[in-house]
């Protein structure tokens, strides 16, 4: 050893030792980065989330169409939103009056026993008034216009759009499960055939105080054609378009009898 000089041979450095597998191999590690892999973590999670989320909406929606099928729906969200509150008396399509279904197919839906929940001609008419410009019209079958009563919300704007993809969803469901009799007979019991007043029923008492089992072939046809806007159409004392709309609605209810346009209802 000599002093001021390093020890020679110099002392050899330990390097730190790798870890090995089972089968004796070295392991490395990842050099991905942290935030990379909380990134990816994130993603999975929220597309698990969503898978959940869309699951619970099949089922759900499923369900409560299968109940609907036998079970009349308690109450709909546009009851419960509605301002003047709501007065409805559920009755099965046998005593409702046959003269109150050929107005509503008269009027707002001729194909109803012919398509399958959807009036492509007629959604094809409403796109290019649509274009026009001026109030969207739309092109709503009956079947439709139930599976939003029963399951969805009235209103505009941007939450239209998202509304009608939900309730194509419904129309299908409802034309596979309930059929067109039920069909009908939840229209007539949950459309708003008045200010705070919904279904046949309390409306034939409400503008003609008596049983919707016998109303006339016009008494019909003037609830009938009050349906697209029952808050601003009168059914009773009506005056220019509603009259003339009505009277309309009574001549074509005889052709929807007279040539069986109803037959899928009264098979």
């Amino acid at each position: 050893m000599r002093s001021g000089l390093e020890q020679w041979p110099p002392a050899r450095r330990r390097l730190p030792a790798l870890p090995f597998t089972a089968n004796g191999s070295a392991m490395t590690t990842s050099h991905a980065p942290a935030r990379a892999r909380s990134g990816r973590g994130f993603v999975h999670r929220l597309g698990r989330w969503i898978a959940r989320l869309i699951l619970c909406f099949l089922a759900v929606s499923l369900g409560l169409t299968v109940i609907y099928r036998f079970v009349p729906p308690p109450v709909t969200l546009t009851m419960l939103l509605d301002p003047h509150g709501f007065k409805k008396d559920w009755t099965p399509l046998s005593r409702i009056d046959r003269n109150m279904v050929a107005a509503v197919i008269a009027g707002e839906d001729a194909k109803f026993c012919a398509h399958d929940g959807f009036d492509r001609d007629a959604i094809e008419r409403a796109m290019e008034r649509n274009a026009g410009g001026g109030r969207l019209r739309g092109g709503s079958t009956i079947s439709q216009q139930t599976a939003k009563n029963v399951f969805l919300w009235q209103g505009s704007g941007w939450t239209r759009y998202l509304r009608k993809g939900l309730e194509a969803w419904f129309t299908l469901l409802i034309e596979k499960i309930w059929g067109k009799q039920r069909i009908m007979e939840v229209y007539l019991n949950v459309a708003e055939t008045g200010i705070g007043t919904y279904g046949a029923e309390a409306g034939a008492q409400r503008y003609y105080r008596h049983s919707a089992a016998r109303l006339s072939p016009v008494e019909a046809a003037r609830i009938a054609a009050a349906l697209p806007s029952p808050r601003k159409r009168a059914v009773t004392n009506a005056t220019g378009f509603t009259r003339r709309h009505g009277n309309t609605i009574a001549a074509r209810s005889h052709v929807v009898r007279n040539t069986a346009l109803d037959a899928c209802i009264y098979d």
